[in-house]
C-alpha cells in the first residue's frame, strides 16, 4: 500500500530525510520513531502530496504524491499533531464543511457515520471550542474517516492525552487494521508503538533499522535472567561461563546479583539454576530480564549519534 524507495528531502543544505526506503503492507500499522528532527513531519507530508521531495519516489495506494496529490487525498486520511478546527462552529458543521471537499459523499451521512464511530454523536452540535483536548483528538481521527480511506497517517494520535483516552484511542487504531486499513503512526510514545504497531521504523534522517520490536530485542539484546544470591556470586562466575547455553555471564550491582545470558531462557533457566545450587549457591531469585522497545531505540539512536 506505501511504497519509497530513496525518498530524500533537503531544506536549502540540511537534509531532513536522507534516502528513506520501506514498504508497507495493507492492514498493517508501521511506528515511525525517531527524535526530534529525525524527520517523521516531513516524510508523512511527503507521502501526503504536501510538499515535494528533493529526489526519489513514493507510491501511495498506487498513487505518487507529487504528481497526483489530489487523488491520493482521497484514498489517505490524515491526523495532522496539532489539527486546526473552526472552534465557533459545531463538531457537526465543521466535519460538513471538510466533507465537502471530496467528491460524491453522502455529506450528512458520512458526518453522522464518523462521529458516532468516535462516541461523539451527542456532542455534535456543540462548538469545538468546549471541547476538551481529547475530544479534539477525536474529532480529528472523525475527520480523517470521513470518506472511508483505506490509508491513514497519524501524527502523535495520542500526545496530550489522559491515560484511559490514550488507551482507547490505541484500540481504535488496532481496530482499523482489522478491517485492512493500512497505518502509519509516527509516535514519540515507545510503549504505544511497542503495544499497537508490527513493525517499526528507526530513523535519524536515515533509517536505522525496521522490523518488528521482538525481532529488534532479540537482534540487540542477547536473552537474560538476572538471579540473586545469598552472599557473594562471584565465585560462581566462572563454572557458570563453562556451561554451553551460557553466553556471558556479568557480576549485577547488588551483593549476590549475576546477570546471565542465555540462549533460550524458558529451555535454559532450569538448568542453570540447577548448576548454580550444585555449586553451593543459595538462590534468592531469579527474574528475566525483559529489554524494551525504548532500549533497542536509546541503543540505536546513541550509536547513530
Amino acid at each position: 500500500m506505501i511504497h519509497i524507495e530513496n525518498l530524500s528531502r533537503r531544506f536549502g543544505e540540511r537534509p531532513a530525510v536522507d534516502r528513506l526506503s520501506l514498504d508497507v503492507s495493507a492492514g498493517e500499522i508501521v511506528g515511525l520513531l525517531g527524535p526530534n528532527g529525525a524527520g517523521k513531519t516531513t516524510t508523512i507530508r511527503m507521502l501526503a502530496g504536501m510538499i515535494a521531495p528533493s529526489s526519489g519516489a513514493a507510491s501511495v495506494g498506487g498513487l505518487d504524491p507529487s504528481t497526483q496529490p489530489e487523488r491520493v487525498h482521497e484514498v489517505i486520511g490524515l491526523l495532522t499533531e496539532s489539527p486546526g478546527f473552526y472552534e465557533r462552529m459545531t463538531a457537526r458543521e465543521n466535519l460538513a464543511y471538510f466533507a465537502r471537499f471530496y467528491e460524491g459523499i453522502d455529506v450528512s451521512g458520512a458526518v453522522g457515520r464518523s462521529l458516532d464511530r468516535m462516541g461523539l454523536s451527542d456532542r455534535g452540535g456543540d462548538r469545538v471550542g468546549t471541547f476538551s483536548r481529547g475530544m479534539k483528538q477525536r474529532l480529528a481521527l472523525a475527520r480523517a474517516l470521513l470518506h472511508r480511506p483505506r490509508i491513514l497517517f497519524l501524527d502523535e494520535p495520542t500526545a496530550g492525552l489522559d491515560p484511559e483516552a490514550a488507551r482507547d484511542l490505541r484500540r481504535f487504531i488496532v481496530g482499523l487494521s482489522a478491517e485492512d486499513r493500512t497505518v502509519l503512526l509516527c509516535t514519540h510514545n515507545l510503549t504505544e508503538a511497542e503495544e499497537i504497531c508490527e513493525r517499526v521504523a528507526i530513523f535519524r534522517t536515515r533509517l536505522i533499522a525496521f522490523e518488528t520490536p521482538s525481532a529488534l530485542r532479540e537482534a540487540r539484546f542477547r536473552p537474560a535472567v538476572r538471579v540473586r544470591l545469598a552472599g557473594d556470586a562471584t565465585g560462581l562466575v566462572a563454572s557458570l561461563r563453562d556451561l554451553p547455553f551460557v553466553r556471558a555471564v556479568e557480576p549485577g550491582p547488588e551483593e549476590g546479583g549475576l546477570t546471565v545470558r542465555l540462549d533460550d531462557v524458558d529451555r535454559d533457566r532450569p538448568g542453570l539454576v540447577a548448576r548454580i545450587v550444585e555449586l553451593g549457591g543459595d538462590v534468592l531469585e531469579v527474574a528475566e530480564e525483559r529489554k524494551t522497545l525504548e532500549d533497542v531505540y536509546l541503543d540505536l539512536v546513541r550509536e547513530e549519534e
